[in-house]
């Protein structure tokens, strides 16, 4: 387990609610209930001010979501870099994992396997691996993806929508995600029919 001594402070529930999303934290890097006895990298999932009851939550660089009372002294509590604070071991990553959705046109078993070589060739057998597979029929449907704010008033006109994409398949909305404060609409595709006279 590769880990680094990093020296950081233990943040107080007040401390934590005065912290915004961009702030880097440590909190426990246990992962899928494996207790590991050092800190991770993370951030809040929301400002800290907007957490109710003392209770907060952060992710972590490795995609853990962890709950933490700061003020309860049984817990790890939430800590951030001070060069006047005590050492503390920080869990360092190995290297990132990417989850990639491939749309392939026609694509079949063939085309799939011949992806997958390519990635290996280019980026080593032993770095390239298939952790899960799902392949999925993509419909020849499209659909036009706005955004709207996510208390938005209803029955308004199209002035308050910030569209976000066009003619986009329906499956690949689901890898997407809205802006802070925002929701998805989606709809079924409109040609743009530019109707202005030309000489």
């Amino acid at each position: 387990m590769n880990t680094e001594k990093v020296t950081a402070r233990r943040l107080s529930a007040e401390e934590v609610s005065e912290l915004g999303l961009q702030d880097s934290i440590f909190v426990s890097a246990e992962m899928d209930g494996l207790p590991l006895d050092c800190y991770a990298s993370a951030f809040l999932t929301k400002p800290g001010k907007n957490f109710e009851g003392g209770s907060f939550t952060a992710r972590t660089i490795f995609g853990e979501e962890i709950h933490v009372l700061p003020d309860n002294a049984e817990e790890r509590g939430i800590w951030i870099a001070d060069k006047a604070g005590e050492e503390i071991e920080v869990l360092q990553s190995a290297g990132v994992l990417l989850n990639l959705a491939l749309f392939v046109p026609d694509g079949n078993k063939e085309s799939l396997d011949s992806l997958y070589s390519a990635a290996r060739d280019a980026f080593g057998a032993g770095i390239v691996q298939r952790w899960s597979e799902e392949t999925v029929a993509v419909p020849e449907v499209k659909v036009d993806l706005y955004e709207e704010p996510a208390r938005g008033r209803k029955n308004t006109n199209n002035q308050n929508r910030d569209r976000r994409a066009l003619d986009i398949y329906p499956t690949r909305v689901r890898f997407l995600e809205p802006s802070d404060g925002w929701r998805f609409i989606v709809e079924p595709h409109k040609e743009i029919v530019d109707d202005t006279p030309t000489i």
